[in-house]
């Protein structure tokens, strides 16, 4: 949110005849720990109230709510040597996405704004206790059972259908969407009014008929024409961090995406491309101008980023790239394990996986995985590897290295990985075809064997009938089929 929002938001709150359970004012900060409870204690509120949000205000009298400023800088406030706002939200659980602001209401009124998100499933703790605000007070949430059921009970509307802004006329969703995109992308003849338009818009699940017409957050966060204008997803935007070298020391250039998905993919993919290095060498099958990573294979991860994320999770997806590799990652844990992303799918934002793969971004159910593999195989890169981190998802694709500077996780990977793609493919892995990942000549072939052995040991892959004395004709499969 911009000054002028902030300012317009303050306002609003500040004619609330009484503060609630969803909305608390303070004039100074006392504590970081009674923020804490505050934050729980508002999120809980909001979801009980059926508000998408709470808020604590400081720089407001609470008795009068007269807007006199405050002291307190809550960005750059310390808990120790910690950033206060870090403190906080690591402390909560689960995570939730609060939006922390500073503004000046005007020359001689400074304002600190915490902007929490209801919560959702469950309530939400700080240092493992729920609060709750009876009247002015906070209280625990465990002393109200019946309020404590209402949170646990309570249908959860999926983020995909949760209103990113309502209250709108017909020519306000074609201002803040870029309905033309919608339409190009399916191939589709654009209306020839406006309302058949919005009536599309409905169908999809992107518009809702409600008081006017509201903008889902489906459709924000696909066809927004600039996301700062749709606040409440703005912070999922994409991130591209270009660093010099092989760590985070030096940043060499950032972008940000501005606009909704599907506006923005396109461009998002070639940028990402345009800044990644060429490969000096590539084995044997590629030319020496060849860039370093196959771009279906970006293409399909960054997809698989925006689609596989858990809204729910506080940050967004990013895309970090170093000298000797690319990480794209998003916030969230997977559903299925790392292991079986090759054969299974399961998406926890299905609308969006729909209109994504409608709209030719990514590949169908089920395939995404196996192109990336090929792929990587084909300009034999290392194998790609997938790290679950601080609730996020990240997969990471290294630069071009020969097989003697692998070490033996990541050969073990690589023929992990090359034994799914053979088994998705209705083959079967063998020494010859392991030979043929890696590059290994014919007379070469115990290299082949030697890492078939402790991809076993490490029991990743199982040869399909053991009881076979050849070894020239032995197949491998992984260790699930």
């Amino acid at each position: 949110m911009n000054n002028l929002q902030l300012i317009e938001l303050l306002n609003e709150l500040v004619k609330q005849p009484n503060e609630s359970e969803w909305v608390e004012f303070k004039l100074n900060f006392h504590s970081a720990e009674e923020t804490g409870e505050r934050l729980s204690a508002l999120a809980n509120g909001a979801c009980i109230q059926n508000q998408p949000f709470g808020y604590l205000v400081f720089g407001i009298e609470d008795k009068t709510h007269h807007i006199k400023g405050t002291t307190f800088k809550a960005k750059s406030h310390k808990k120790g040597n910690e950033d206060l706002e870090h403190w906080l939200i690591t402390r909560l659980n689960p995570r939730i996405d609060v939006a922390v602001y500073e503004f000046d209401y005007d020359d001689n009124r400074h304002i600190s704004l915490y902007v929490i998100p209801a919560a959702r499933n469950q309530p939400v703790e700080f240092l493992h206790q729920a609060y709750i605000r009876i009247n002015t007070i906070t209280r625990k949430l465990n002393e109200f059972p019946d309020k404590q059921a209402r949170i646990w009970k309570k249908d959860t509307t999926p983020f995909e259908k949760e209103i990113a802004k309502d209250n709108l006329s017909v020519s306000d969703i074609t201002r803040y969407l870029s309905t033309e995109t919608y339409f190009d992308l399916m191939k589709l003849p654009y209306p020839s009014n406006q309302q058949a338009v919005i009536e599309k818009f409905i169908e999809e699940g992107l518009v809702l008929k409600s008081k006017g017409y509201a903008i889902t957050k489906l459709g924000a966060l696909l066809f927004a024409k600039q996301l700062k204008d749709l606040e409440s997803v703005e912070r999922k935007s994409v991130r591209v961090i270009v660093y010099t070298g092989k760590n985070k020391v030096k940043t060499e250039r950032e972008r940000i995406g501005t606009k909704g998905y599907a506006l923005g993919f396109e461009g998002l993919v070639d940028w990402i491309n345009s800044q990644l290095p060429a490969n000096e060498e590539i084995g044997k099958a590629f030319r020496k101008d060849t860039r370093m990573y196959p771009e279906i294979a970006i293409r399909e991860l960054v997809a698989n980023a925006l689609i596989h994320q858990d809204f729910t999770e506080k940050g967004f997806p990013m895309i970090e790239i170093y000298s000797d590799r690319i990480e794209i990652s998003n916030p969230g844990i997977p559903l299925i394990k790392p292991e079986r992303f090759i054969d299974e799918y399961v998406s926890r934002n299905d609308k969006l996986a729909d209109l994504m793969r409608r709209m030719g971004f990514c590949e169908e159910k089920g395939s995404g995985l196996d192109k990336v593999i090929f792929n990587n195989e084909l300009f034999q890169l290392p194998a790609i590897n997938v790290v679950i981190s601080d609730n996020r998802t990240g997969v990471t694709m290294f630069s071009y290295l020969p097989l003697n500077n692998l070490d033996k996780k990541d050969k073990i990977r690589a023929c992990y990985q090359h034994a799914c793609l053979k088994y998705v493919s209705n083959e079967k892995m063998t020494n010859q075809s392991l030979r043929g990942r890696f590059q290994i000549e014919d007379h070469n072939y115990s290299i082949a064997s030697r890492i078939i052995r402790e991809a076993i040991d490490e029991g990743v892959i199982k040869e399909i009938d053991p009881e076979n004395k050849s070894r020239k004709y032995a197949s491998y499969i992984p260790f699930w089929a």
